[in-house]
C-alpha cells in the first residue's frame, strides 16, 4: 500500500512560523502607514535583497554544525574591507577590481576563519558570546592597523585615502571606481502598470545569490554536509562514528567567514563608499537578526528562512521611519523601533537557547 499522505496541520504551521508571520504583519502595517509608493518600495526591497542576502546566508553552515549564531562573521567583513583597501590603493577599477577584491579577501578570510574556529573549539557551548567578544577584540586590532600602520608601515599610493597627518585611513574610503561593478553588469527594468517608475533588477547579483543557494543545497547532500549535520546533532555520537568533530567545526567557520567576506564586498560595491571604522561593526548583529526574523533558531536554519528574514527585516527598515513619523509625528520613533527589534529578537533567541539547554541537561 502507498504511504498515507500527511494532512496539512494549519495550527502547527502557524506555531512554527509565528515569528515571520508577526513581522510580516508589522511590515504590511508599516508599509500602509509609511505612505511610500509601491514602485519605490519594491525597488528598495530588490536593492536590499541583492545587497544583504549573501551575508545572511553565510550564517547557515555554523548553525547546521551546532555552533549557533556566528557573530564572528565580523572578521569576514574585515577581510573584505582589507581587500578593498588594496584594490583602491592600486586603483584597479570596475569588474576586474571587484573580482581581484574577492580573490584577495579569500586567503585573509580563510586565515581569520581558521583562527576563529580554533577559538570556538576551545569554548564549546559558548561560541556565540565568544564570537561577540572576538568581534570587539578584532575591531581593536583592525583600528590599530588602519590608524597607525596604513601610510606608516604599509605604503598608500592614493593620498586621498589618508588623513592629513600622512598616515592612518580617513573615516570614509571612496569606492566609486568599483561602484555598481557587479550590479550594473545586467539590469532588467520591469514596468509596473499605472506607474512610470519600473522595478530595476540587478540580474547578475541576484543570480550569484541564487547560485550560492544552489551550491549550499548541494553541499548539504555531500559527505561533508552530512558531517556538518551529524556534528550539529550530537558531537559525541559524531566522534564515535569516526568524524573529526573539531576539524569539521573549523571548516564550518571557515566557510562562513569566506562567504561573509564576499557578502561584504557585494554590499560595499552597491553602497559606493566605505565607512572605514564602522562598516563592519553591525554586520553580525543585522545578519543574525535577519535570519532569526525569518524563523530560524540557534540550532536550525534554512536558506528559505535566511531569504525570508532578509526580506522582512529590510522591509521593516525601509518603512519604519516614515510610518513612525506619520503615526506619531516623529521619525525617530521608527529608528527606536528598529533598534529594539534588532537587539530584542537576538536577546529572545539567546534566552530560549539557554532555557532549552538547561531543560536538555535536566532531562
Amino acid at each position: 500500500m502507498p504511504p498515507a499522505k500527511k494532512k496539512f496541520d494549519l495550527a502547527y504551521a502557524l506555531r512554527s512560523n509565528v515569528v515571520p508571520l508577526f513581522f510580516l504583519v508589522i511590515c504590511v502595517i508599516g508599509a500602509y502607514y509609511s505612505g511610500l509608493s509601491l514602485p519605490f518600495l519594491l525597488n528598495e526591497i530588490v536593492v536590499r535583497m541583492a545587497r544583504n542576502s549573501f551575508l545572511v546566508i553565510s550564517l547557515i553552515i555554523p548553525i547546521l554544525a551546532g555552533m549557533g549564531l556566528n557573530f564572528g562573521i565580523v572578521l569576514g567583513a574585515m577581510a573584505g574591507q582589507f581587500a578593498y583597501f588594496a584594490t583602491v590603493n592600486w586603483q584597479i577599477a570596475g569588474l576586474w577590481g571587484f573580482t581581484l577584491t574577492c580573490i584577495l579577501s579569500f586567503p585573509l578570510a580563510v586565515f581569520f576563519g581558521w583562527l576563529t574556529g580554533k577559538l570556538f573549539n576551545s569554548a564549546k557551548g559558548k561560541e556565540m558570546i565568544t564570537g561577540i567578544i572576538l568581534g570587539f577584540f578584532a575591531n581593536g586590532v583592525y583600528q590599530l592597523i588602519n590608524l597607525y600602520f596604513m601610510g606608516n608601515l604599509i605604503p598608500i599610493r592614493v593620498p586621498e585615502m589618508l588623513i592629513p597627518g600622512g598616515y592612518g585611513l580617513r573615516n570614509t574610503v571612496d569606492l566609486k571606481i568599483m561602484h555598481y561593478a557587479l550590479d550594473n553588469l545586467w539590469k532588467v527594468r520591469i514596468p509596473i502598470p499605472g506607474s512610470v517608475t519600473p522595478i530595476v533588477v540587478p540580474v547578475v547579483t541576484l543570480a550569484i545569490i541564487a547560485l550560492l543557494c544552489v551550491g549550499m543545497r548541494f553541499l548539504f547532500k555531500t559527505k561533508l554536509g552530512q558531517e556538518f549535520r551529524a556534528t550539529g546533532q550530537n558531537r559525541h555520537i559524531a566522534e564515535v562514528a569516526g568524524i573529526q568533530v573539531d576539524k569539521i567545526r573549523v571548516l564550518a567557520i571557515i566557510f562562513s567567514t569566506v562567504l561573509a567576506a564576499w557578502g561584504q564586498i557585494i554590499f560595499l560595491q552597491n553602497i559606493g563608499n566605505m565607512n572605514t571604522y564602522g562598516a563592519h561593526v553591525q554586520v553580525g548583529t543585522f545578519a543574525v537578526a535577519a535570519i532569526l526574523i525569518g524563523g530560524a533558531s540557534v540550532s536550525k536554519a534554512t536558506i528559505g528562512q535566511a531569504l525570508m528574514g532578509t526580506l522582512l527585516f529590510h522591509t521593516m527598515f525601509i518603512v519604519s521611519p516614515l510610518a513612525g513619523k506619520n503615526l506619531l509625528g516623529n521619525v525617530q520613533v521608527g529608528e527606536y523601533f528598529r533598534v529594539f527589534v534588532t537587539y530584542g529578537v537576538i536577546g529572545v533567541a539567546l534566552a530560549l537557547h539557554a532555557w532549552q539547554g538547561k531543560a536538555k541537561r535536566k532531562s
